[in-house]
């Protein structure tokens, strides 16, 4: 009913259930967000109903009627996967009581303390209004998820549930006016706080440039803008990505509404798992130095199969993290143990010594940019770590494609063709005319005033040419065309 609803918003009209749904077709310009605040979404009731036209009529309806299903057959325990576990332990310990009932208003919850678990709960089901019940054992754990209705909202929660509409319908709402014609939208997913992100503030910057050259209306996005998703065409992930982690999450996510996704969820399920990766290397011939997949089975034959010092990496390394050089026997044995209690699974390889790695840059199969990444000084790695999360980098240069050796290019362009066609950084050693892959890295650096050194903002440009291109192929493929709205 109207009547439950009391607070006013400047650009928010408010519609009865049955108005919206007697309206003609063409009654509602496309594009519109619409807030399904029904006191019932029982299947083939009104409030079911007013989220299955809107799809229908080109809005965007939240909750859809994917979120409404899900509400009613996800399994829980499902559900609660390690973040989300994580997020309700720390949320709800101080709590005396064997039971807790949590009110999320438009993602948010009256008590701070408990907003990034309001917020987690939101993420997963974006319903404008939800009610979570827990129960502790021996941890806590989450044992309803329901939405409510307008009227279940007590007198005493309208205030805060009118001040959180307003926070959240005043943030900037692209999907509340339609598309500029010929144009797309597209999210950049990033973390403001992430110490080794794969872009630096200059490089963010022109790739926002150069999104809007191409034809796309770009916004950051962080790791809170889960729900979002389905009002973009396109979502470009600059935040280090790894498969138990938001970033694949977010990936998925897009893939399933049909977004274009770089890098997508096949390309951070091979990259950021090295065990995968030398797999996959192996099996399509490519060069790699001598590997071993090493498990409690086979460790002893580390050193004999490839000698000392060799290099061990733990599954799901980055950034020179978790990978370990063993001088010596013991410091091998130590090594694996170490690894192997954390995985059943890690890699080893033989230890190149060389001056610089290679780093080739590859967009849908072709090569985008060269660059030398040399080791740090007095160090067996381009990156040493130190104490305090103190680093040292060795210097990098940058030449053009046209002048990397041939061999170079058609190894990084043949490792990349495993993976598949996203945009990737290819680290190669070379030893004489011998070029070995070390490994395909999904999220590829990309920072202003290295990358970028010889291409300048064009190198951005093909970038957002190429979602552009696939976008625009998408759409037609789908039959929307350009500048037709998502539903």
């Amino acid at each position: 009913m109207l009547s439950d609803w009391t607070t006013e918003i400047p650009g928010v009209t408010v519609v009865a259930a049955r108005d919206y749904l007697a309206a003609e077709d063409r009654s509602y310009p496309p594009g519109l967000r619409v807030y399904n605040l029904c006191r019932s979404y029982r299947y083939q009731r009104s409030g079911y109903y007013v989220s299955l036209l809107a799809a229908a009529r080109g809005h965007r309806p939240l909750p859809d009627v994917a979120t409404i299903q899900n509400l009613k057959t996800t399994t829980l325990a499902r559900l609660a996967g390690d973040d989300l576990e994580e997020t309700i332990e720390r949320s709800l310990r101080p709590i005396a009581s064997d039971t807790f009932e949590l009110s999320i208003y438009f993602g948010q919850n009256l008590a701070a303390r408990h907003q990034r678990l309001a917020r987690a709960l939101y993420n997963l089901f974006p319903s404008p209004l939800l009610r979570a019940q827990f129960r502790r054992g021996k941890a806590w754990r989450l044992t309803s998820l329901r939405a409510l209705g307008l009227d279940e909202v007590p007198a005493s929660h309208r205030a805060f549930l009118g001040d959180a509409a307003r926070a959240w319908l005043g943030k900037r709402r692209r999907t509340a006016t339609p598309k500029r014609e010929g144009g797309y939208d597209m999210a950049m997913l990033v973390a403001e706080e992430e110490h080794d992100a794969p872009s630096n503030a200059q490089a963010l910057a022109a790739f926002e440039k150069a999104a809007r050259r191409n034809g796309f209306q770009i916004e950051r996005i962080d790791r809170n803008d889960f729900a979002e998703i389905p009002a973009y065409d396109a979502l470009f992930i600059r935040e280090t990505t790894r498969v138990n982690h938001h970033t694949y999450r977010f990936a998925s996510r897009a893939a399933a509404e049909g977004l274009v996704v770089i890098d997508d969820p096949v390309s951070i399920l091979r990259c950021t798992n090295k065990v995968f990766l030398a797999e996959r290397l192996a099996r399509a011939g490519v060069a790699t130095p001598p590997t071993l997949i090493v498990h409690r089975g086979n460790m002893e034959q580390v050193e004999a199969r490839l000698g000392l010092p060799c290099v061990l990496k733990q599954p799901d390394s980055a950034f020179s993290r978790g990978v370990v050089k063993a001088e010596t026997r013991k410091e091998l044995h130590s090594a694996l143990e170490r690894l192997l209690s954390g995985s059943d699974l890690i890699v080893a390889q033989g230890f190149v010594p060389t001056a610089f790695d290679w780093r080739v840059g590859i967009l849908a199969g072709v090569p985008l940019y060269v660059c030398r990444y040399h080791m740090a000084e007095a160090h067996w790695q381009i990156v040493r770590h130190g104490p305090e999360g103190k680093k040292d980098e060795g210097n990098t240069d940058t030449l053009p494609v046209e002048a990397a050796p041939p061999a170079l290019l058609r190894t990084a362009v043949a490792a990349a063709r495993v993976i598949g066609d996203g945009l990737y950084g290819v680290d190669i050693k070379q030893v004489g005319n011998r070029f070995m892959v070390i490994e395909v890295n999904d999220n590829p650096s990309i920072d202003g005033g290295i990358e970028d050194e010889v291409l300048g903002e064009a190198l951005y440009d093909r970038i957002m040419a190429e979602f552009a291109r696939r976008v625009a192929t998408r759409k037609a493929a789908s039959g929307q065309g350009e500048g037709s709205d998502r539903g």
